[in-house]
C-alpha cells in the first residue's frame, strides 16, 4: 500500500512505511502528519503527489515517486549504494572510499533532488564532505541535498552546457538542471563560465530565479503565506547546520533562503533588489558596537 502523508507547513510525500520514513527518518510524531491519500497503485498516487503539492504550494518533487521508487537502486556496477530522501550510503568506511569510488567512475543515480553521479571531480567533494556511520565504522554517507547542488551549480560532469542537454543532465525546455539550481549560462561578470573560479554570483542571478519560478507557475499559484512558511522551514534547516557545523548544509540553506525571498517579494508586488536596497539605505549610516558576539546600534 502507497501513503500520501502530509505534515502540515513542510510537505507532501509518498511512502509505503509511514512510520519508517516519516517517523523514524524524518522524526515526526503520529498527530504531526497526517495520510491524505493511499491507494496500491503507484502511478496513480505518483500523479496524485504532484498534483497535490503544486495545490498546496510546497515544493514539487522533480521525479514522479514511481521513477525515484524504482530508480533508487539503480547502479552500473556492483558498488551496493544505498539512496534514501537525505542520503546517500556507500558500503564501506571512509579510508577506503576513495579507491572504491575511482573503480566506479561513470556511475550515476537519483536522488529526490536530481541526479548524481561519479566523476573525477565529485569524488573530491564526496571526500570533503562524507561522514561516518554512527552505527557502524563500515559505512559512510553524504547529504544528497548538499551533493546535488554541487553537481548542478560546479559543472561537475565537465561537459559543456550543450553537451549536457544531450546527456539529459538538464532540462531542455527551461535550461535549468535537473534537481533545480541554476545551471551555467556561459559566462559570469569576469570570463567564460567553465575557466571562471572567482566565485562571483551575478546579480542577474535574481532574473534567473524569477524566471524560474514564472515558468513553474509559481507566481501564477503562488501564496505569500506559503512562501513566508517556506522561508520558515529553510531558515530551520539553516539552524541546524549552523548547530552541527555542518558548512554544505548552511551554503545550501541560506542559498535556498535567498530563493524563497526572491519569490516572495516577487508575489508582495515588490523585487528582492528593492528589499535590499531599501534596508541597506536604513544601515548604511548606522553606528553601534559589538557585544557579545551582537552588533547593538547607537
Amino acid at each position: 500500500m502507497y501513503y500520501m502523508y502530509h505534515i502540515p507547513g513542510v510537505k507532501i510525500g509518498v511512502t509505503t512505511d509511514l512510520e519508517e520514513r516519516v517517523e523514524r527518518q524524518q522524526g515526526y510524531n503520529p498527530g504531526e502528519y497526517e495520510v491524505i491519500y493511499a491507494t496500491e497503485d503507484i502511478e496513480e498516487i505518483s500523479k496524485k503527489e504532484i498534483n497535490m503539492q503544486k495545490g498546496m504550494g510546497y515544493r514539487v518533487d522533480r521525479q514522479l515517486y514511481k521513477d525515484l521508487h524504482n530508480n533508487n537502486f539503480k547502479q552500473l556496477n556492483n558498488m551496493n549504494i544505498n539512496v534514501t530522501e537525505m542520503t546517500t550510503t556507500f558500503p564501506c568506511p571512509v579510508n577506503k572510499l576513495k579507491g572504491r569510488l575511482l573503480d566506479e567512475i561513470g556511475m550515476q543515480w537519483e536522488t529526490e533532488f536530481g541526479s548524481c553521479g561519479i566523476t573525477k571531480k565529485s569524488i573530491e567533494w564526496i571526500m570533503d564532505n562524507v561522514k561516518s556511520s554512527q552505527y557502524t565504522q563500515d559505512r559512510c554517507y553524504i547529504y544528497n541535498k548538499a551533493f546535488a547542488r554541487y553537481f548542478d551549480n560546479n559543472d561537475a560532469y565537465q561537459y559543456t552546457l550543450d553537451n549536457a542537454k544531450q546527456m539529459n543532465l538538464v532540462d531542455q525546455y527551461n535550461g535549468k538542471t535537473r534537481s533545480g539550481a541554476l545551471a551555467p549560462t556561459g559566462t559570469c561578470e569576469h570570463r567564460a563560465y567553465q575557466d571562471c573560479d572567482c566565485g562571483t554570483i551575478n546579480p542577474s542571478h535574481f532574473d534567473l530565479i524569477r524566471e524560474w519560478a514564472e515558468k513553474r507557475g509559481l507566481y501564477n499559484e503562488g501564496d505569500p503565506k506559503t512562501q513566508t512558511l517556506k522561508l520558515m522551514e529553510e531558515a530551520g534547516e539553516i539552524c541546524r547546520a549552523v548547530l552541527k557545523k555542518d558548512e554544505p548544509e548552511i551554503i545550501d540553506g541560506i542559498g535556498d533562503c535567498v530563493v524563497v525571498l526572491t519569490n516572495l517579494a516577487h508575489l508582495c508586488d515588490t523585487s528582492i533588489e528593492e528589499c535590499i536596497e531599501a534596508a541597506y539605505n536604513e544601515i548604511k549610516g548606522r553606528s553601534g558596537k559589538m557585544v557579545n558576539g551582537t552588533f547593538k546600534k547607537d
